[in-house]
């Protein structure tokens, strides 16, 4: 069973999210919170597996309260703002997704499951705005973590998928592993890294490929070792 916490200032909307979610045979909600510092105090207490967070709340925003999450519980933001200040706010912040609040029952619910399972998701209106994002970057040479020197030859394996986009089920299917021993390997990869999800993860992988740093990492071992 997928626990999770809704976040949301509005009751009537906090309603919604909970009838929608309850409604899934494998997600329960474990509690509401009506702002920002209320949904830090009862994730923590809970730990549920996904919290679902809007971003305009009193007391504490969504955006704060996501990072002081980061390691507590994997937050999923959802909201009615599609501007580039709360895309990439939140993202930086370390939220797992990113979706709007005219998503589908479906979709949510789906999401959530994406979520729970170690994966990312991610609006399409905000991948493209991401993929712009890059795109209209210049061809600078990007600030690479000290840890990346430090992964393995697997985890450097894992994170050039992650820069793909690759799910973990997918990552596994690829290099040819168990799905948990991927979970287990992104973890690690978060954490050499000082990251706070694995979108912050396939972001710095994306450009590390586009500045050309490959180099950067030493060559103890071959790329395929385990």
């Amino acid at each position: 069973m997928i626990k999770v916490l809704v976040a949301d200032d509005q009751a009537a909307v906090r309603a919604g999210l909970v009838l929608i979610l309850n409604a899934a045979p494998d997600v329960q909600v474990v509690a509401e919170a009506a702002d920002g510092e209320e949904a830090v105090a009862l994730t923590r207490h809970l730990r549920p597996d996904v919290v679902l967070m809007d971003i305009r709340m009193p007391n504490l925003d969504g955006i704060s309260a996501t990072r002081e999450l980061a390691g507590v519980a994997d937050v999923l933001v959802l909201t009615t703002f599609d501007v580039d200040e709360y895309v990439f706010g939140a993202l930086r912040a370390g939220a797992a997704g990113f979706l709007l609040k005219d998503v589908e029952a479906d979709r949510l619910v789906e999401a959530v499951r994406t979520v729970a399972a170690g994966d990312g998701v991610i609006a399409p209106q905000v991948t493209r705005r991401l993929i712009g994002e890059f795109a209209g970057r210049p061809a600078a040479a990007p600030a690479v973590p000290p840890g990346l020197a430090e992964l393995t030859p697997r985890e450097r394996e894992v994170f050039a998928c992650l820069g793909e986009g690759l799910s973990n089920g997918q990552i596994a299917r690829r290099l040819d592993m168990a799905e948990t021993t991927t979970k287990t390997h992104v973890s690690r990869i978060l954490a050499k890294l000082g990251l706070r999800s694995r979108v912050q993860a396939a972001i710095l992988a994306q450009e590390v490929a586009a500045g050309g740093r490959s180099g950067t990492f030493p060559a103890s071992g071959s790329p395929g070792g385990r």
